[in-house]
């Protein structure tokens, strides 16, 4: 039970905000040595967070009913993400790439593009200047995400700075891209529920589910008021540290 929690919480914090969650699962679980850190209980997670965005933005999810041209931008922008994630979870190839020495890299590196991503300047906006070849660009970077310590918010924020959107408007995008991706990992997270007979673990799952809900929600709300207001710069800072600790740890 105290697992999940901890788990749920580090997915809920860290699933928005640019410093991956994926990696902190990964730390988190190792450093104490948790049994229920595996890829079934991480598409729960997944799920809870996914409940999360499309509650928090239903009156963006309802305005896409109207506006079929941003909703295909998001499906175009979603798609690359999809196909690579489902080839190396086809191929067996996703527990290559959960290492420290990965983590710790990727963690360093791409805290500092975010870093000299967020000097740009601010002249787009998601309403007038978000079209289909921004979308499948910041797409194509949301496939690096798939390596832990890259983090799927922290490259599309980097990819949408670097075109010059605000910081509220490069979340936002990170935002809605999250939908049908985590939407594609809940449909997986299903199946691996429908195929899975230990009621025991289907507990874990749902909650799980619930406590990533509510932390991320949290983190949502909270993380759109921050960047209103202040750069990047606290995430930047924390990877460089987090990314040389485990880098130490790995080569010493």
């Amino acid at each position: 039970m105290i697992e999940i929690l901890i788990l749920s919480f580090v997915q809920g914090i860290t699933e928005f905000i640019p410093i991956s969650s994926s990696s902190h699962l990964i730390i988190i679980s190792e450093y104490f040595n948790f049994d229920n850190q595996k890829l079934e209980i991480d598409v729960g997670l997944h799920i809870g967070s996914f409940f999360a965005v499309i509650i928090f933005f239903r009156e963006d999810i309802f305005s896409f009913i109207k506006n079929k041209n941003l909703f295909l931008k998001i499906i175009v922008g979603s798609i690359p993400v999809m196909i690579v994630g489902y080839l190396l979870i086809k191929f067996d190839l996703i527990n290559q790439i959960r290492n420290i020495k990965i983590i710790g890299w990727t963690t360093l590196i791409f805290g500092l593009l975010l870093y000299i991503s967020d000097k740009f300047g601010i002249n787009h906006n998601i309403e007038s200047n978000f079209k289909f070849r921004t979308a499948l660009f910041i797409g194509l970077m949301q496939i690096l995400s798939l390596v832990p310590g890259v983090s799927r918010s922290g490259i599309c924020i980097t990819g949408a700075r670097f075109l010059k959107y605000s910081r509220y408007d490069s979340a936002k995008i990170s935002f809605l891209l999250s939908i049908p991706t985590l939407g594609a990992v809940s449909i997986y997270g299903l199946d691996k529920l429908i195929q899975t007979e230990s009621l025991d673990f289907s507990f874990f799952i749902v909650l799980s589910i619930a406590f990533s809900f509510f932390f991320s929600y949290i983190t949502i709300k909270y993380f759109l008021e921050y960047i209103k207001n202040f750069s990047l710069n606290i995430f930047v800072i924390y990877r460089i540290i987090l990314g040389t600790i485990l880098l130490l740890i790995a080569y010493l």
